[in-house]
């Protein structure tokens, strides 16, 4: 399929995403964030790259950048640390490796690639993972490296409760994480990417900071292959944002590739069905990007925004974060 269009989408988390509380400089420099790690990962793809390297930089671009929830922009657990979690998946053979629960690890993305190419494992975990990531020379960085005074204070304020916050969120009670309804700002942290490359192979990759104030080593749905993370050749590759829990319950992101290949769905129609039909009906929210092998791409979203990006070999650039 040498020649076939290429496309990227990229995403940098979803949620209640308030145009009354964004400065025009803020949003610049989200918008320019996301430009960077579009660009870099489309780069790859129009020099002939894998859709495999071109996720891995575009989410690489976006663990770097502090505005973002994932990497060096990461939240405080409930200890005053931090956790991170990962997945990559190559959809021309449905390979996949994923990390959960690391700490100190620059790019975890590429931690989650190197189990994928280098075991026969696909996920891997805590202690276990940072001996691995040790063993292979992944690269380290000191705590500080994480710090970020405005996440700092959102952890002091609910330090020493039963509270957690999704990003930039408000105060919520624990039972909000079952789906009471919510209408205080929110925003689910999670970067992404999505891509076909010139020889029609799909990638997909995902990575987060967890949630603010989490404790007993939750994990959401992002390093889950099938519910944040997924690619397959034969349909479409995608990535989550959201409350994790219903996506994990919803296995959102294989379900897209299940509605296009059993049912005969398009990218878009499936993409649609999921996020605004069977996410919703059980109380989800939150957004994916998702593209299929003939270069189209779907960023559908059911919450009031999402930071998102796509670069196509036809011309077309998107940059958004609202709706």
């Amino acid at each position: 399929m040498e020649g076939s269009k290429i496309s990227i989408a990229i995403h940098g988390g979803a949620g209640t995403i308030a145009r009354s509380k964004m400065t025009a400089e803020k949003e610049q420099l989200y918008t320019s964030s996301l430009e960077h790690a579009l660009n870099a990962g489309y780069d790859i793809l129009e020099k002939g790259g894998s859709a495999l390297d071109a996720v891995e930089q575009a989410v690489i671009s976006l663990e770097d950048c502090d505005l973002f929830n994932a990497g060096k922009g990461c939240v405080f657990n409930s200890k005053g640390t931090h956790e991170l979690d990962a997945s990559i998946m190559d959809g021309s053979n449905r390979k996949a490796g994923a990390v959960a629960g690391i700490y100190c690890i620059k790019n975890p993305i590429s931690l989650s690639r190197q189990i994928m190419e280098k075991t026969e494992h696909v996920f891997m975990m805590g202690e276990g993972a940072m001996e691995f990531a040790d063993a292979i020379g992944i690269q380290r960085v000191d705590q500080d490296y994480f710090y970020n005074e405005d996440r700092h204070k959102q952890w002091l304020s609910i330090r020493d409760s039963e509270k957690f916050q999704l990003d930039h969120s408000k105060e919520k009670r624990k039972k909000k994480i079952v789906g009471e309804k919510e209408d205080t700002d929110k925003k689910f942290g999670t970067v992404g990417a999505v891509a076909v490359d010139k020889q029609g192979n799909l990638a997909a990759a995902t990575s987060t900071g967890g949630m603010t104030n989490k404790k007993y080593g939750r994990v959401g749905d992002s390093p889950i292959i099938g519910a944040g993370t997924y690619a397959y050749n034969k349909t479409c590759a995608v990535s989550c944002t959201g409350n994790g829990e219903f996506f994990i319950r919803g296995v959102v992101a294989y379900d897209v590739s299940c509605l296009m290949e059993y049912q005969g769905l398009s990218l878009q129609e499936a993409c649609d069905e999921v996020i605004f039909n069977r996410l919703k009906e059980i109380g989800g929210e939150g957004g994916l990007i998702a593209v299929d092998a003939r270069g189209n791409v779907a960023m559908p979203f059911n919450s009031s925004g999402m930071y998102r990006g796509s670069r196509s070999s036809d011309g077309d650039v998107v940059i958004r974060i609202f709706k």
